[in-house]
């Protein structure tokens, strides 16, 4: 995000409260500073960091006030949300302007419509992008062998694996493996102790594979992998992400937050959205200082040299 600070948190809450009502009353202009039955908190999270370096995690509650109803009555909560970013390796941030603040994720609970307008308003004030995170079937493969390495205190819940077969009508096959088997195949699989590997996951889902065409003769990888329900965390192709312990939260958006790093820098580019220069380049920074592209350009498969038609 260009520009956003952390001193500023008050009077960030007024404005989107305002920005808030005016979108919901259909766009009459409100106030800022009003009283309105629907209000907007903004606050710090200072526990979710994985490390010193990470940027402090930013809150957003928005409340709603039911009309004619006890002063001492409180608001409801309608959307609650949180940007963060947990990041594994250093050299994002040690390439980030001062100017910058990078916050990856924004993780929400609630109305989608709200998630929306507070969406526009964070876009216009911080020339950021919103988009959702979209996990393939590699990406979710990928989580299931992190994840099943993870040691989780408590009880151990089952991994189960949810996969769509492309017929109609639709047909999901669930595929429930036993945490103990699970942890035991993944071992024998997994012979390094730090970094996983793509031959690894593959050949775990391989084996994972051929177990179940053995007994019901399906092929489970002419189908997609669409969710993963793991003791630590679940996670479905459409981005949407449920945390189940909270010893792991920090190492769970960790790797979140890298495969939204990893999505950002292989996503095509367009034209500059003011003088349409060619597509392929950077948006130029006079016309789109906060690009998430320019804060990754020393990541990126092509050259940064700015936008040739504004020659900045």
């Amino acid at each position: 995000m260009y520009n956003f600070s952390y001193t500023r948190l008050k009077e960030y809450s007024k404005q989107l409260s305002a920005h808030t009502a005016a979108k919901k009353q259909k766009g009459l202009a409100i106030e800022v500073g009003l009283e309105l039955n629907l209000k907007t908190k903004f606050s710090c999270l200072p526990g979710l960091k994985g490390k010193d370096r990470d940027p402090l995690a930013v809150l957003i509650q928005i409340s709603y006030k039911l009309p004619l109803t006890k002063a001492s009555t409180k608001d409801m909560i309608v959307l609650t949300g949180w940007f963060c970013g947990t990041y594994r390796e250093d050299d994002l941030l040690e390439v980030l302007l001062k100017t910058f603040t990078c916050l990856t994720l924004f993780l929400y609970n609630g109305s989608e419509a709200l998630k929306a307008i507070v969406g526009t308003w964070f876009q216009r004030n911080f020339d950021c992008c919103f988009s959702r995170l979209v996990m393939s079937s590699q990406d979710l493969t990928w989580l299931t062998a992190i994840w099943t390495g993870y040691d989780v205190s408590g009880s151990v819940s089952a991994t189960e694996l949810v996969f769509f077969v492309a017929v109609e009508p639709r047909v999901d096959i669930s595929y429930a493996i036993h945490a103990e088997y699970f942890n035991t195949l993944w071992n024998d699989i997994h012979k390094s102790k730090d970094e996983v590997t793509l031959e690894e996951v593959d050949n775990l889902f391989q084996c994972l594979y051929s177990h179940f065409f053995r007994h019901f003769r399906i092929h489970l990888s002419a189908t997609q992998l669409v969710k993963v329900m793991a003791s630590v965390a679940s996670a479905h192709c459409e981005g949407k992400v449920k945390f189940h312990n909270k010893d792991c939260l920090i190492r769970v958006l960790g790797f979140i937050t890298e495969l939204a790093i990893n999505k950002i820098q292989y996503q095509t580019r367009g034209p500059c959205p003011q003088c349409l220069g060619p597509p392929g380049r950077l948006t130029c920074l006079r016309h789109y200082p906060c690009s998430a592209y320019y804060m990754l350009y020393r990541f990126l498969p092509f050259c940064y040299s700015g936008c040739e038609t504004c020659t900045y």
